[in-house]
């Protein structure tokens, strides 16, 4: 390769290279409709030491630069809580932006690979921006619609780049939208009906939002942990998202559902604000802040994700697991119309999840998007 065409792999190790780093996407995404620029200041705080990720993992990005241009970057993690949980010698990469260049591609993967050799990794998957509880898997179905609040978006040869590199599937997980006013199917309004007496929910208490997420992150965890890939939040980082939902969310977007007085069951809904920021190229400042505040106010989100629920494994294979999820979803039927907000996504569920997607289709739920978990072995 001749000096004029050479790449340059460079990490990321100061200031103005995280700069560069989160906002290389912007000339890459510049002619895709459908693209949602990031807040730069939610990606900073993300990626700064701040984030209580980082308490359990260790990670390293990159940039690729080509005459000067910035054309690519990547990030390889290694999350101990990972590999405490499942012992099988796994990293990850994730962040992955590229322009439509093989070269690029298989250098920015080379890199992230060597990385996680050297730090005794065996395998890596991913993308994972940063872990599995976080933006997850490589969009491969759903490109002519924008992606929902913290959910990624990708140009359509990422895939066949990677897989060109020897990038295998490992797990495909779904999208699903249903109109915030379902109808209930007849089944599920008479197991509702015959659990009624046995299952309470309630609101968010924000009085005490800080129990109630220590609460909802022990649910949530255990609901979770026979999943492929899981990886249990810390109680730090399910308060520092408690933070922000507990400032920006009504109570009632929040349920916590108990059997018998038990805690069993929880669910989140958020606003999908995407539509709203997509005009700020992710700037909040000067003006981005009142222009955020004022839609927010006076023309609001008409779309909504439930981005978390979970249901006490205790209770998954029984018709009250069933009940408890018809109720949770139903739950915010109502807050959801006060709000004016027409349509909900429902993601991720993993491909495998078969009892979940059922009860999303029961509702009308329609899949929308599909996301590539790859992984590959290191040799």
């Amino acid at each position: 390769m001749s000096r004029k065409n050479k790449i340059d792999i460079i990490p990321v190790n100061n200031r103005s290279r995280m700069q560069r780093f989160i906002k290389l996407p912007e000339s890459l995404y510049r002619n895709d409709p459908h693209w949602i620029p990031p807040l730069r200041l939610e990606r900073k705080l993300h990626l700064s030491d701040s984030n209580p990720y980082f308490q359990h993992a260790e990670w390293q990005s990159w940039l690729a630069v080509r005459e000067g241009r910035d054309v690519g970057r990547i990030s390889a993690q290694v999350d101990q809580l990972h590999l405490q949980t499942h012992q099988d010698g796994s990293g990850f990469f994730g962040l992955i932006e590229a322009m439509d260049d093989a070269e690029v591609f298989q250098q920015l993967t080379q890199t992230a690979e060597n990385w996680l050799k050297a730090a005794g990794m065996q395998r890596l998957r991913g993308p994972f921006n940063l872990s599995i509880n976080q933006e997850s898997g490589l969009l491969i179905e759903g490109f002519d619609r924008p992606p929902s609040i913290l959910m990624g978006h990708a140009l359509p040869y990422y895939s066949s780049k990677l897989q060109d590199l020897g990038y295998a599937k490992a797990m495909d997980l779904l999208a699903f939208e249903i109109d915030s006013q379902f109808h209930s199917p007849r089944a599920m309004q008479a197991l509702v009906q015959k659990t009624s007496e046995n299952i309470q929910l309630r609101p968010l208490n924000k009085k005490d939002s800080g129990a109630d997420f220590k609460l909802m992150c022990r649910i949530f965890n255990d609901a979770w942990s026979e999943n492929w890939g899981f990886v249990p939040f810390t109680e730090a980082e399910f308060q520092d998202i408690g933070k922000t939902l507990a400032l920006l969310l009504p109570n009632d977007f929040v349920q916590i559902a108990s059997v018998d007085g038990e805690p069993a069951g929880m669910i989140v809904m958020l606003p999908d604000i995407n539509p709203l920021i997509k005009d700020l190229q992710g700037r909040l400042f000067p003006s981005g802040l009142i222009k955020l505040l004022w839609r927010l106010k006076f023309k609001p989100p008409q779309h909504a994700r439930i981005p978390l629920m979970g249901i006490g494994k205790a209770y998954r294979s029984s018709l009250i697991g069933t009940a408890l999820a018809y109720r949770l979803v139903d739950a915010l039927k109502k807050p959801a119309k006060t709000a004016g907000i027409q349509r909900t996504e429902l993601s991720w569920a993993l491909e495998t999840n078969h009892n979940l997607i059922e009860i999303i289709e029961s509702l009308g739920g329609k899949q929308s998007k599909r996301y590539r978990i790859y992984e590959k072995v290191l040799k």
